[in-house]
């Protein structure tokens, strides 16, 4: 049965390929630091489950001081030319999306109906359809439009290499938020909390939490990482405990609340570093200064949501 280890085997594999082409790269100076990167990566997803808890922590720590000594640089190698890619836009147009949308459709189809195939993993049946897509696509970009063999790992790096450190941030944040659930940082928020909000006040209960989303992910850059922490300080024991509120409408529009701090950080690098580093802008801020005029107002109707429609 497919599952989750064949997809962190692809996932390996792939990083391990980075990794090798970025070593014998000679138009990146900093080549090595770019190797090792991609290299500690590979290593993760295909031997993580050996090397133990240390040993990913260690793993971890590398990563972290190759993007901090500033040891990536980014290589311009070789795969289609400019003229090619010119000719492939003038002849075939739009139609060149059409293997991008075949990944999305096959993760539809695959959930819809390979649950129950007995081939793919119930509970990993959309990831694993989403993997398949993802070799279906490559499959037909091949057939279709023939490019180089190595062009779509060239290419895949060239693009890893852009974003650089910020593609691991939110892995990293998402697996801080699960160590701050378990050492009770939800526990002492909320005692925090609860002597701060004056008594029965159910506006400022729901406020605290709302806000408090949106912060946590600001500080963490992930809001799944700061669900779990503000769910067990004021969403369980106030909002529903005390207030009896609808857990499913408090949980869902929290999340929501979490996604307007999401707008205003450089901590959710996938959403706000990486753009700017993609569209190579002058101030690598400039996506989030945009954003926080659209996330302030939406956090506060994420608020009132809270108040008006959990507590009928």
């Amino acid at each position: 049965m497919i599952g989750l280890p064949a997809l962190y085997l692809m996932g390996g594999a792939v990083f391990a390929a980075f990794a090798l082409l970025s070593a014998f790269d000679a138009t990146n100076a900093k080549r090595f630091g770019n190797a090792a990167l991609w290299g500690l990566l590979a290593i993760s997803f295909l031997l993580g489950d050996l090397i133990g808890d240390i040993g990913n922590g260690v793993l971890a720590i590398g990563l972290v001081a190759l993007a901090g000594f500033g040891r990536l640089g980014r290589g311009n190698p070789s795969t289609t030319s400019a003229t090619q890619r010119v000719a492939f836009s003038a002849k075939l147009g739009n139609r060149l999306f059409l293997p991008a949308l075949i990944v999305p459709a096959t993760a539809l189809i695959g959930t819809l109906f390979l649950k129950d195939s007995g081939l793919i993993d119930p509970k990993q049946v959309t990831l694993v359809s989403l993997g398949i897509g993802v070799l279906i696509a490559l499959l037909v970009c091949y057939v279709w439009l023939r490019p180089p063999l190595l062009a779509p790992l060239e290419e895949g790096r060239r693009l890893m290499d852009s974003v650089g450190w910020a593609a691991v941030l939110p892995q990293m944040l998402a697996a801080l938020g699960a160590v701050f659930a378990l050492a009770g940082v939800g526990e002492i928020v909320g005692g925090i909390a609860q002597n701060a909000i004056p008594s029965g006040n159910l506006f400022a209960a729901v406020a605290v939490y709302a806000i408090g989303m949106a912060v946590f992910t600001m500080m963490m850059g992930n809001a799944f990482a700061a669900f779990p922490i503000m769910t067990a300080a004021i969403g369980l024991p106030m909002l529903v405990g005390q207030f009896h509120g609808n857990p499913a409408i408090i949980c869902a529009i929290g999340m929501l609340a979490g996604f307007c701090g999401t707008l205003m950080t450089p901590l959710a690098a996938n959403f706000n570093m990486v753009p700017a580093a993609l569209l190579e802008l002058d101030d690598r801020n400039a996506v989030v200064k945009v954003q926080i005029g659209t996330a302030l107002p939406l956090l506060l109707v994420n608020l009132l949501l809270i108040y008006f429609l959990a507590f009928r």
